[in-house]
C-alpha cells in the first residue's frame, strides 16, 4: 500500500488556519491533535517528520492556547474593571460637573457660571456669548493665559451694562499665541441624571439632555 507523504510546510500551513479558527481553547486543542496524528499516520517514512519539527508545532499550539487564556483573562478584568467604574462614577448621581459644553441657560437675577479650557500658552483669549438669533451680546478679553481651566462667570448683561432676556445662549472661545491659533473649548455646568456603562467607558447623562464621558469631567462640585 502506497503511503501519502504530508509536507511539512502544508501541516504548518494548516496549522495557521486552525489556529485563526474560531472557536474554545479546548475545540483547538482538539482539532490540534487530530490534524498532529493524521500527519504521523501519513508521513513518508524515508523523511519522516523530525523532533525539531514536531517540537516546533507543539510550541505554537502551547502558545495560542496561552494566548486565549490571556485574552479571556484579560476580558473578565476588563469586566470587573468597568462594573467598579460604573459603581463609582454613582457618587456623581445629583452632583453638578463642568463638562466640555457651549450652552448658557440665563435666567433672571441668577449669574450663570462656565469656564475655558486652553490647552497651551496663549497670549490672548477672548470669549463671546451670542444669542439665539447669533448676535454677539457679551464678551471678554480675557488677555493672556497659561494652559488650564479657569472658571468665569456672566451676569447675564450684554456688554452696555443692560440686562439681557432669560433664554438660551451660546459659548465661543478664541485664543492666540503669537501668529498662531492656540486650541481652547468652552465649559459648562450641568447636573449628572445617572451613569451607565457604555462601549467607550462610563457615559453620564445630564439634566441638560446632553452626555458626556467621565474623563471629559474638569471639576465636580
Amino acid at each position: 500500500m502506497a503511503l501519502t507523504a504530508i509536507n511539512p510546510s502544508d501541516s504548518t500551513s494548516a496549522l495557521g488556519a486552525l489556529t485563526s479558527a474560531t472557536g474554545s481553547s479546548a475545540d483547538s486543542e482538539q482539532r490540534f491533535l487530530k490534524l498532529l496524528v493524521t500527519q504521523l499516520n501519513n508521513q513518508d517514512p524515508l523523511n519522516p517528520l523530525d523532533n525539531a519539527q514536531l517540537t516546533s508545532q507543539l510550541a505554537q499550539m502551547s502558545t495560542v492556547s496561552g494566548i486565549e487564556k490571556l485574552n479571556g483573562a484579560f476580558q473578565s478584568l476588563l469586566a470587573q474593571s468597568g462594573s467598579s467604574q460604573v459603581l463609582q462614577s454613582a457618587g456623581l448621581i445629583g452632583r453638578t460637573v463642568l463638562v466640555p459644553g457651549n450652552e448658557l441657560a440665563l435666567k433672571q437675577g441668577v449669574e450663570v457660571p462656565f469656564a475655558v479650557d486652553v490647552t497651551g500658552a496663549a497670549e490672548s483669549v477672548k470669549v463671546t456669548i451670542t444669542n439665539a438669533a447669533g448676535d454677539a451680546v457679551r464678551s471678554y478679553d480675557l488677555g493672556a493665559l497659561p494652559p488650564g481651566v479657569k472658571t468665569l462667570s456672566w451676569d447675564g448683561a450684554a456688554d452696555n451694562g443692560e440686562p439681557l432676556a432669560e433664554g438660551s445662549y451660546t459659548l465661543s472661545v478664541g485664543a492666540l499665541g503669537g501668529a498662531s491659533t492656540v486650541a481652547a473649548s468652552a465649559l459648562t455646568y450641568a447636573k449628572v441624571s445617572s451613569v451607565a456603562q457604555g462601549s467607550a467607558g462610563v457615559a453620564l447623562d445630564l439634566e441638560s439632555g446632553r452626555k458626556a464621558s467621565l474623563s471629559d469631567v474638569r471639576l465636580i462640585l
